[in-house]
């Protein structure tokens, strides 16, 4: 939209069901999910699609995430992507997949570093079910974490998406690892909205926000069964931008997973409503500046 302020939207996917294989949109049952039924989403989701949600946002780039593709051929998911890319010019840049724990993560890495729109890694670390089992995660695996020192020398960053119950593990990561630095993805999951729940999530984003490291992807704000609120979702949002400051925050759609939610204009409209008191210059860094530096796009 001509006009509008430019988004650069930090964490989106596409995919197509019909000629690749992911297996949690292909086998049967479904897997569970945090959204609950996600079978509307279990088809093609190609750019022009993206594009016709985003309207009447004027979106001039967008980081692409990896979607749990065939983990027998990671690198093939990178050159789906290329292709796209050639066909339509979107995505920009893209977070690839790679299996840290496996003897050939450090070849993996390379190979995905080769690419020139690749600019991070995502593989998400073994999570416990609850904050009530307090056993390590996966985060805290020998194997894993040499997996994860192979980043830094390919240039790699590295989206971490897990529950805030482990970010205490993320934490003692970025520290042990100050050259990589990561991304949260989805806010830290912060599904339970009780007041206990909000006081715990914010203790461990507490934490992992002292690390200069890290930077947060304000999305996948979604409630299963519930509407998209500025309401439900005005807390969790203000209080990620106190702990991180304006700087190391980026808001995000996760179309179109959280097409399951809401629309992407009640998505970033929800956003910019909250953050309407803000400057126009933090407004700009959250929604477009923030993005463009810490994924390195030209």
């Amino acid at each position: 939209m001509t006009g509008a302020p430019p988004i650069v939207d930090a964490h989106q996917h596409f995919w197509d069901p019909r000629v690749n294989y992911y297996p949690w949109l292909c086998d049967e049952p479904p897997i569970p999910f945090r959204y609950g039924d996600y079978r509307a989403i279990r088809r093609p989701y190609l750019p022009a699609d993206y594009l016709a949600d985003a309207r009447p946002h004027n979106v001039v780039k967008t980081v692409y995430v990896e979607t749990e593709w065939d983990p027998r051929d990671p690198v093939g998911e990178t050159r789906y992507v290329a292709q796209l890319r050639r066909d339509t010019g979107f995505p920009t840049v893209a977070v690839a997949q790679a299996w840290l724990d496996r003897e050939d993560a450090a070849a993996v890495l390379e190979r995905q570093a080769a690419f020139p729109f690749v600019r991070s890694i995502r593989h998400k670390p073994r999570a416990n079910r609850s904050p009530a089992d307090g056993a390590p995660g996966g985060m805290a695996d020998a194997s894993w974490r040499a997996g994860f020192a192979h980043l830094a020398r390919n240039r790699l960053r590295f989206d971490l998406q897990t529950p805030w119950w482990h970010l205490a593990e993320a934490a003692q990561l970025a520290q042990d690892f100050p050259a990589t630095q990561i991304v949260l993805n989805h806010t830290g999951l912060p599904a339970d909205r009780s007041a206990e729940g909000i006081a715990a999530w914010r203790k461990h984003m507490a934490t992992l926000a002292q690390c200069p490291n890290v930077a947060v992807k304000i999305s996948g704000l979604g409630l299963p069964g519930r509407p998209w609120k500025v309401e439900a979702n005005r807390e969790i949002v203000l209080t990620t931008i106190e702990l991180f400051g304006p700087d190391r925050c980026m808001f995000a759609s996760n179309f179109p997973v959280d097409g399951l939610c809401a629309t992407f204009d009640t998505i970033y409209s929800g956003f910019r409503t909250i953050v309407r008191e803000f400057s126009a210059g933090d407004q700009r860094k959250l929604f477009h500046d923030n993005a463009l530096r810490i994924y390195g796009i030209d």
